[in-house]
């Protein structure tokens, strides 16, 4: 039986390029939405938080010399065509999936409107979070801790391409120490940067487990779902 019954997934943009310097392949994309479909089949509510940066980072504009603000508002766009594939991919699968935008873009997505999403959730249909918190300076791990908070999950998937969190950057040391199990409060004083430590705090206050781990692994979601030994798992205990 799954450990939760209502699950915050925050997926990254460069989930879905797969081995492409950028964009979307469709064998990441299509693995994804089956790991997800797996989640669904379960009777587990899910919201998704995906992100932009297999299409566009604000630090890009931010390079030409360019303002923060309008630079953060087109990653937050990228974020509404990310959120559109991934719901058309899943609805292939025979799985219900709905797009609300914290950016106002009514022909395209819903509005986010709290209530319905709520509504969304209990008829186990997908809400796909996309637009970010709508404002710039707030990256979509915020969104993330947000959005979970607000939907009162149970817990939050920071999906990754990283099998967990560590002590340093495994990418640049090799003697790098994973964690299994970590407590909030050891993030922030460690200033791990595996997510926002702004996101970290509001999960922190609301109670809300994150478990990070990267999803290319096999089952990876069901395994996280069913509390199995999957990444790190980030409490207060």
């Amino acid at each position: 039986m799954p450990a939760y019954k209502r699950i915050l997934i925050k997926v990254s943009g460069e989930s879905l390029q797969g081995d492409k310097p950028f964009g979307i392949e469709q064998t990441a994309l299509f693995s994804l939405a089956e790991q997800i479909k797996s989640l669904h089949e379960l009777q587990i509510q899910m919201g998704i938080v995906i992100g932009g940066g297999n299409l566009f980072r604000g630090s890009e504009i931010q390079g030409l010399g360019l303002d923060r603000t309008p630079a953060d508002q087109v990653g937050m766009l990228a974020t509404i065509m990310n959120g559109i594939i991934l719901q058309q991919a899943l609805e292939k699968m025979n799985v219900p999936a709905k797009v609300f935008s914290a950016i106002e873009c009514g022909k395209v997505v819903a509005p986010y409107s709290w209530r319905e999403v709520m509504k969304s959730l209990e008829q186990n249909i997908i809400s796909i979070f996309v637009g970010g918190t709508s404002n710039p300076y707030f990256t979509t791990d915020t969104a993330a801790s947000l959005r979970a908070a607000e939907i009162h999950a149970d817990a939050l998937f920071k999906v990754t391409k990283v099998d967990g969190v560590y002590d340093k950057d495994p990418k640049k040391y090799q003697d790098a120490v994973k964690y299994q199990k970590i407590t909030y409060s050891e993030v922030l004083a460690q200033d791990l940067g595996f997510m926002d430590l702004s996101a970290i705090a509001l999960c922190k206050a609301n109670r809300i487990p994150i478990c990070v781990f990267n999803f290319s692994m096999k089952d990876s979601l069901k395994r996280a779902a069913l509390r199995e030994s999957v990444g790190t798992l980030v409490t207060g205990e």
